[in-house]
């Protein structure tokens, strides 16, 4: 029995005595370095540095000091201005490509056009087929040649050939003004023909304006088939008045069958205040030289556009 209690008595585990010894060598050095600590901060508590003591006229400035031992700032460099000049070098040249692309093909679409007039008109004024078709070819050929002679002659003239540039330009002019005349030809055909189909065409008013006067002019037979007297003078003004309604009533038509005359000179009569009162024949001289000269141009944009596009590529 009293081994039992002995037994019960004696913890589990023994700490071996070198680990206490270790454990306690390691508390009382801590211990140490803790009191040197506090004691040194004491120190300097009572005693401070002769910086401090030291009024600030007995300290040397720090310019004065060696440059070793002032440490020099670090140098600032700015960072590098953002330009968009290169991206401008770039943007340029694909701006000014793209515009002698649409330029040619501005050209050659006019050109296609011009062709195609003068083609036509100068077919129609042959007397018979082969005629007809020679007149055809001479038109298309000049409207060839006014198209690719103004890039030939620049050509030759930045090359030094003066005369043969010369030439080129003549032969050019000649081409030129033969398209003009066949564009002339073609454009006053086609809208003298259309001005006319709607002048003549038949409205409403001049429907009623025409049956009115019909029964003016019955009834005035009827008055003066006996002799003419008061009714018969009567129904003879009455024509007269039905007659001056038609004929309004067709002029009326005949300027509403050029609308795009007759805007343009409102236009130009309120723009102007009223000083400048263009006619009808004004405006149409000015539309007919405009619709001949246009499709003859181009050979100048194709021009233009060729000299674009070398300047962009250099």
């Amino acid at each position: 029995m009293a081994d039992d209690t002995f037994a019960s008595v004696i913890p589990l585990h023994h700490v071996p005595l070198k680990k206490r010894e270790r454990k306690a060598t390691a508390r009382s050095g801590t211990k140490r370095q803790r009191k040197r600590k506090t004691k040194a901060a004491a120190e300097e508590m009572e005693y401070p540095s002769s910086a401090s003591v030291l009024p600030s006229e007995f300290l040397i400035p720090p310019e004065f000091l060696p440059a070793n031992d002032v440490d020099p700032e670090p140098p600032v460099t700015p960072p590098p201005a953002v330009t968009s000049h290169r991206n401008r070098e770039t943007v340029a040249p694909a701006r000014r490509h793209l515009a002698s692309v649409l330029l040619s093909i501005a050209a050659l679409a006019l050109a296609a056009v011009g062709i195609t007039i003068n083609g036509w008109f100068a077919r129609s004024l042959g007397s018979s087929d082969i005629a007809g078709w020679l007149f055809l070819a001479v038109g298309v050929a000049a409207d060839l040649v006014a198209l690719v002679m103004p890039s030939c002659a620049a050509g030759l003239w930045q090359s030094r050939h003066r005369a043969t540039a010369l030439v080129g330009w003549a032969v050019w002019l000649m081409t030129f003004v033969f398209a003009v005349t066949a564009g002339i030809g073609f454009a006053s055909t086609n809208i003298s023909d259309v001005t006319i189909a709607r002048a003549s065409r038949v409205t409403p008013a001049i429907a009623g304006a025409q049956a009115a006067l019909n029964d003016a002019m019955a009834a005035r037979d009827r008055e003066c088939k006996s002799g003419v007297g008061k009714f018969c003078r009567e129904r003879e003004a009455a024509v007269v008045e039905r007659r001056q309604l038609l004929d309004s009533a067709v002029a009326s038509v005949g300027q509403s069958a050029d609308a795009q005359s007759d805007a343009a000179i409102k236009l130009v009569t309120w723009l102007s205040h009223g000083l400048l009162r263009p006619t009808m024949e004004d405006f149409a001289m000015l539309r007919l030289v405009l619709l001949a000269l246009l499709p003859q141009i181009g050979g100048i944009l194709l021009l233009v556009g060729r000299h674009s596009a070398l300047k962009s590529h250099h």
